[in-house]
């Protein structure tokens, strides 16, 4: 079994002075780790009855495509203002060093549909609070959020406090 941490980089000061950036490109570029990676969070979800997968641009592009092939349903994307060619609702929300807006088709979510929402980190929880208000939105019911890695010193378990929430890699420190 791969130790997910031995594959995150930390990049300090960005994308601004004070952030210390969690870098997943070295597990990226380890195709075993990475296959690890997707197989220990599918198997979270194998028998919960997951619908769909969302994934949030960027990194959410990289592991919710594969998390959907191994659970065998569709992956909707949610992608960043302007990058959606047909009909979609947005969302505004809070960063940590910002504010952002994303987007879904009007029609990527079916009513009822069950959608496991991914992204590759947890820190503040808005744009994953974001995606799931938008699927929502749309009829569909959050199954759970799965996360890579979580910032346990900030409070996005917090902010997605009525959703399950399942991550890999728990950071305590700064």
């Amino acid at each position: 079994m791969a130790d997910i941490a031995s594959f995150i980089r930390d990049v300090p000061d960005f994308p601004k002075k004070g952030i210390v950036f969690k870098d997943i490109t070295p597990l990226l570029a380890a195709p075993a780790a990475m296959k690890e990676t997707v197989d220990q969070m599918a198997e979270a979800f194998l028998d919960k009855g997951v619908d769909a997968v969302a994934g949030v641009e960027a990194r959410g592009f990289i592991f919710g495509p594969l998390l959907a092939e191994r659970l065998g349903v569709p992956f909707i994307p949610i992608r960043k203002p302007g990058k959606l060619p047909y009909q979609k609702i947005s969302r505004t929300y809070g960063l940590e060093y910002g504010r952002a807006t994303i987007e879904i088709h009007t029609d990527a979510v079916e009513k009822g549909q069950k959608v496991l929402m991914v992204d590759d980190l947890l820190a503040t929880g808005g744009t994953m609070s974001a995606a799931c208000e938008l699927v929502e939105q749309l009829g569909g019911e959050v199954l759970a959020c799965a996360f890579v890695i979580e910032l346990c010193f900030l409070p996005g378990r917090e902010k997605l406090s009525k959703y399950d929430v399942m991550t890999l890699l728990k950071v305590t420190g700064e």
